[in-house]
Parts: structure tokens; C-alpha cells; sequence
């Protein structure tokens, strides 16, 4: 949690010189984003709460699990959060195992049943305000089976942001993968493979579910228009990672990251 304490005061630009740090780097080994004993590296941020504080001690780690749960809260009051990892990133793959478990807190919206999701190309989270639901960023959304209906999961969503789909711009705010139904409380395991303001691949069991490109601000948005003003252009090249906390519980068993070796120009 240091790193974003320590960040609070730095600008956009300093945000942009670590992100081309990181795509300096060679093809490299897996890495884990998640140790498997505590948050280190991670800080949260949940909705009507400052950055670094936990409310309800949302996020936590029980027996080698990252798990998001509600057991403290009263209700859930649309305390939609995030954790966001230190680092920014841009080529890359990640890989996440998940799992949805338990009951949704009361008061969660139903859309949100059995829902969860993996911020890319996210914002700073210094940048969001206060009573801010979500950050700007392409959300890869993880959704469980209801036991009833078909229901895809590594879908795309795009608070304050656009894709690019077969040459079109895509303003909808969510469009659902090919995959199958993940039902119950089995482990899945999601990769999203990143290749910085270009294709973006969503891929389950080694099948490219979703794929798009030119991940961008949208402009008729007034947060993400501010920030694409300070960024000087909507194109994103890169950005934060984290993990939602939408009201149902879920575990995380892994998170980890491949950097990609950056394209010769």
C-alpha cells in the first residue's frame, strides 16, 4: 500500500514515465501479482472512502486466498471497490483464478449477482474522486452461472471508455464473449492478453473469446474527457490493474503476470 502513499502527490506525467518502464522489459516468466499471505503491493479503493482504506474490510486473505466479502457490512449502499496493484502496465498477459462463493450482500444491485471484474488500462487511483463507482478503464468482467440460464463470462465492459471492433467504434457499455457457462463455485481460469493501444485478447481454456483493439477515453464522459485532456490524446497505451468488489463474494486463488517485450517501432 506504500506505493500509492507515496504517489498521491505525483503527476500524470511521472504515472506515464513507470509505464514505459515496464516496456522496456523483455518476455519474461510468470510472475505473482498476489503472494498468497497478504495485500502487499495491492491498496483499495472503495467508493465513498479514501484511498487506502478498506472499508469493511472488504479485501482480505484467508487461508491462501485473495477474498472479497461483505460479513461487515450492514448493506451494501452501491460501495462499489477496487484493489489496485502498485504498478502500471501496458504488453502484458494476465492470468487470474477465480471462483464465485457465497451469498450477495444485501442491498447489491441484481445485475451484480455473481459478478465481478479485472480492471485494465485503468486510471491512477489517485485520480478518482471520492464517491467515484468505478475507475476509467476496460473492464474484463467475470460473471458465475445463475443455474438457470447461459451466461458468458470474460465479457467486456467500458466505464468511461471505448474499443474498436471490426474497424467500428463500440459505445455500448458491455458486449458478451462466445464462452460457455461457468456455473457453481468451480475454479476458472481467465487470461487477458494485452498488447499496450492495440488487440486486446480475452482467452478461456487457450479459446480466444473476445478480442478488439484501440482501448480509448470516452470523450462524452466528463471524468474520462479531463483525463484524456491531461493525457493529451484518448488512446490508451496502458494502465492500472485491479480487482472489483461489486456486493458477491469471490475468491481469487492467483494473479499472475507475463511482460510482453514492447514492438519495435
Amino acid at each position: 500500500m506504500a506505493f500509492w502513499k507515496q504517489s498521491l502527490g505525483v503527476g500524470l506525467c511521472a504515472w506515464a514515465l513507470c509505464l514505459g518502464g515496464r516496456n522496456t522489459l523483455s518476455a519474461a516468466e510468470w510472475e505473482a501479482l498476489f503472494n498468497g499471505q497478504n495485500l502487499e503491493g495491492w491498496t483499495p479503493k472503495i467508493r465513498y472512502s479514501p484511498l487506502g482504506e478498506n472499508w469493511g474490510n472488504t479485501f482480505r486473505v484467508e487461508e491462501g486466498l485473495l477474498k472479497v466479502r461483505y460479513d461487515q457490512y450492514d448493506k451494501f449502499g452501491e460501495r462499489f471497490g477496487h484493489l489496485f496493484y502498485k504498478s502500471p502496465y501496458s504488453h502484458y498477459r494476465l492470468r487470474v483464478v477465480y471462483r464465485f462463493v457465497g451469498e450477495q450482500c444485501t442491498g447489491g444491485p441484481g445485475w451484480a449477482i455473481r459478478n465481478s471484474g479485472v480492471m485494465i488500462h485503468g486510471e491512477a487511483p489517485q485520480t478518482m474522486m471520492i464517491d467515484q463507482d468505478f475507475p476509467a478503464s476496460i473492464e474484463v468482467q467475470l460473471l458465475g452461472g445463475d443455474g438457470k440460464n447461459p451466461r458468458t463470462t470474460s465479457n467486456l465492459c467500458t466505464p468511461g471508455t471505448n474499443v474498436v471492433m471490426d474497424g467500428q467504434l463500440v459505445i455500448r457499455h458491455c458486449t458478451s464473449s462466445k464462452s460457455k457457462t461457468y456455473a457453481g463455485d468451480q475454479w476458472v481460469t481467465a487470461e487477458i492478453e494485452v498488447h499496450g493501444d492495440q488487440v486486446i485478447k480475452h482467452i478461456l481454456e487457450g479459446e480466444v473469446v473476445l478480442q478488439y483493439e484501440q482501448p480509448q477515453l470516452d470523450d462524452r464522459d466528463a471524468h474520462a474527457k479531463a483525463l484524456a485532456m491531461k493525457a493529451g490524446q484518448l488512446l490508451l497505451s496502458g494502465g492500472s490493474i485491479s480487482l472489483q468488489s461489486e456486493s458477491h463474494p469471490i475468491d481469487f486463488k492467483s494473479v499472475e503476470i507475463q511482460v510482453l517485450e514492447t514492438p519495435q517501432e
